[in-house]
């Protein structure tokens, strides 16, 4: 079973956010956010904050723990783009594209592995 999050408009350009997505894709959740808490980016906050939104989705339609949770798809594309214009010399005006982006994440049910039996041999 699947279960998906996903940020509107969030304001960090796409490029910058791929970074911290590409990183996180296809890792246990646990993993994933203990990699998030210590990553040195300012979109790893707002990709933290949806992977955990997913995983309580998860836990509370179908009572799935998060240690059997996988990140199946992520991804961050364009949202909408702000344009401001900045003064140049001779009168001119430059525009400034204030991007934004918007991530989705699709979680995925691992089963839980069963211990193995190691048969020690003399």
């Amino acid at each position: 079973m699947s279960f998906e999050a996903s940020a509107q408009s969030v304001r960090i350009a796409p490029r910058k956010v791929r970074l911290v997505v590409d990183q996180v894709r296809g890792l246990p959740v646990e993993k994933a956010e203990s990699l998030l808490r210590f990553m040195d980016k300012k979109a790893a906050t707002p990709v933290l904050k949806l992977i955990q939104s997913a995983a309580a989705n998860a836990q509370n339609k179908s009572k799935v723990e998060k240690k059997n949770l996988k990140i199946r798809t992520i991804y961050a594309d364009g949202g909408f783009v702000m344009k401001r214009f900045r003064a140049r010399a001779f009168g001119r005006a430059v525009t400034i594209r204030k991007r934004t982006s918007h991530i989705h994440v699709v979680l995925d049910e691992i089963a839980p592995q069963k211990e193995k039996s190691v048969d020690k041999k003399k």
